[in-house]
């Protein structure tokens, strides 16, 4: 299966002075962030250039990499990553029993919505999908 690569415009939470900065540095994509944020020298210096905490940094490489996966995308790269998931190989560990419900309280703590929680079948997707990325 081959990953997906979006706009960094469509990560969750970069604003858009951040957006540009990165884009003045050669990163307009997911797969760009991933290149150059790959390694912790990597992304301290990146830190460093925008004068912006590492953490930030992280996330956003996190938010990057969870995205990679098709299913998952910038549309719930967010939500995996605040329900504890950060990384591709994390997510294929996990079964649909153990996520799901998950997401699902997270969605009701962070929205009162449990309607917009992805379904079991969405969730056994992307645990499948991040299985074959990792192969």
């Amino acid at each position: 299966m081959k990953s997906a690569n979006h706009s960094i415009a469509h990560l969750p939470g970069l604003s858009e002075p951040q957006i540009e900065q990165l884009s003045a540095l050669g990163i307009s994509t997911t797969f760009d962030l991933l290149r150059q944020g790959n390694s912790l020298s990597q992304r301290q210096q990146l830190s460093r250039q925008l004068d912006t905490h590492i953490k930030h940094i992280n996330k956003w490489t996190a938010l990057a990499n969870l995205a990679r996966i098709p299913g998952v995308g910038c549309q719930h790269c967010g939500l995996l990553l605040h329900a504890g998931v950060s990384t591709p190989q994390q997510l294929a560990a996990m079964s649909v029993q153990q996520l799901h419900p998950q997401l699902r309280r997270f969605q009701v703590q962070l929205l009162n919505r449990a309607d917009l929680a992805p379904d079991t079948a969405q969730v056994a997707t992307w645990i499948q999908q991040a299985k074959s990325l990792n192969r």
